[in-house]
């Protein structure tokens, strides 16, 4: 039996969704964590629903796995990317709203990376402002009357969560489909969101809704394009297959979430360890206990109270075990920066040099880059023209980025002449201790001009 279902999700995106399930409430914060409630935080046996909901509205998450992949991000990209000198004017004109949303490549760019660090993967789509009315017949006759008209090709961030399937003819992409919120006028003023499903193939793209009172989906609309393939493009980050993947800092995922319990359980063992429990040792059954600033018990003959306080053994232990998964987390979230040995890529530079130490995450970045460039040759199809150009990322890899560490061992080599003044100033500006607006030419020019310092010889 077929199955003509549009939103219908396949078995591995399921699987996808399990890890997905786990990274974003971690994403999410503590609010997110909290609605997430006992699939992250599980009840106790013979804890009651209230006691437990008390408990997780007070819980708190330390956001390690999200500030992890953040700094990551940001050390991607830590200077701003360059579009190379091979890509079209008009094209660069595009980057500087590549979304018809005022955000340039760079900005843009900064999403599309941490979402798919954080998930596994992420996907990028060109989409095209429409040439064509409903019957097919053309609205322009020209490209030039299109960009006269303003319309023109456009990148939008289609994330993991939001795809249902594909299909592929051999190695060729030949189905794609992914779930949309879009927003339409409801009344004078109001705004309603209608979800629909976008089936994108070769040359054309349907679109699927439910009907108002609900039922199946029916198509609504569809269209054609001028590419002969489905213009979008997927970053990897943990790759596993065609469309698959798995977040790389998916082991910190899960010591992240065993904190979240664990100091939930410390907090939960502070509020019981801070309240005295006074105990009555008496055997007369009629003996009632009074406590009050104003009055005073009497206890029955051979009778006895005390209050039991806890140790605080328990709660040491918990401490120090929090301290631990702190540490490990450092040490899972770090394993991007852990640089390995990998041959270089062509014969030419194998005569420059054997071997060159890679960390993953700059591994990652060129993969990046490499995708960018991607995406700007789909919009040089869409515009008619041979080569879209490329993208480099000037981003900082270096596990070891402390500039009170590093600095003073710089300044050590210069002085011995290990170094250039050169690299030393363009180490200063990779730290942030110098400004990204300076030059080195024009620095060196004042330096000159200003003579040597007092004192030197």
């Amino acid at each position: 039996m077929s199955n003509d279902n549009p939103a219908i999700t396949l078995p591995a995106v399921d699987r996808m969704r399990e890890h997905w399930a786990i990274v974003d409430p971690l994403m999410g914060g503590t609010q997110a964590m909290r609605a997430a409630g006992k699939a992250l935080l599980p009840q106790y046996p013979a804890e009651k629903d209230d006691t437990y909901a008390e408990r997780l509205k007070l819980s708190t998450l330390l956001p390690a796995y999200a500030e992890t992949v953040g700094n990551n991000t940001s050390r991607v990209f830590a200077e701003p990317l360059q579009l190379g000198e091979d890509v079209p004017e008009q094209i660069k004109a595009l980057c500087s709203d590549i979304d018809l949303g005022g955000n340039d490549l760079n900005s843009w760019s900064v999403e599309w990376f941490r979402e798919a660090l954080a998930k596994g993967l992420c996907h990028a789509l060109i989409e095209h402002q429409p040439t064509r009315d409903a019957e097919g017949n053309k609205l322009y006759k020209t490209v030039a009357e299109e960009a006269a008209a303003g319309v023109r090709p456009y990148a939008v961030i289609i994330k993991p969560g939001q795809v249902r399937g594909w299909r592929f003819a051999g190695s060729k992409l030949v189905q794609f489909r992914y779930s949309e919120m879009v927003e339409e006028e409801d009344g004078e003023f109001g705004v309603k969101c209608v979800e629909q499903i976008r089936v994108l193939e070769p040359g054309r793209w349907r679109t699927y809704r439910k009907p108002d009172g609900g039922g199946e989906w029916v198509q609504n609309y569809q269209g054609a394009t001028s590419l002969t393939y489905i213009p979008l493009v997927t970053f990897y980050t943990g790759r596993t297959g065609p469309l698959t993947a798995k977040p790389p800092l998916l082991e910190l995922a899960h010591l992240n979430v065993k904190h979240w319990q664990s100091q939930s359980d410390q907090d939960n063992l502070l509020h019981v360890a801070r309240v005295p429990l006074l105990f009555v040792f008496t055997d007369n059954d009629e003996f009632q206990l009074t406590i009050s600033s104003a009055s005073a018990t009497r206890m029955p003959k051979d009778g006895d109270a005390k209050y039991v306080e806890h140790t605080g053994a328990a709660i040491t232990a918990g401490r120090d075990s929090l301290n631990d998964l702190v540490e490990d987390m450092r040490m899972a979230g770090a394993k991007l920066l852990q640089k390995d040995k990998q041959q270089t890529k062509t014969a030419a530079q194998a005569n420059e040099e054997a071997a060159q130490e890679l960390s993953p995450l700059a591994r990652l970045a060129g993969q990046f880059a490499d995708c960018l460039a991607q995406l700007l040759q789909i919009i040089a199809d869409y515009q008619g023209q041979s080569e879209g150009g490329h993208v480099e990322m000037r981003g900082n890899f270096d596990s070891d980025f402390a500039p009170e560490v590093s600095l003073p061992n710089l300044i050590s080599m210069a002085n011995a002449g290990k170094i250039s003044d050169e690299t030393l100033y363009s180490e200063m500006q990779r730290r942030g201790v110098i400004s990204d607006e300076l030059n080195w030419e024009q620095e060196r020019a004042r330096l000159e001009e200003q003579g040597p310092a007092l004192g030197a010889i």
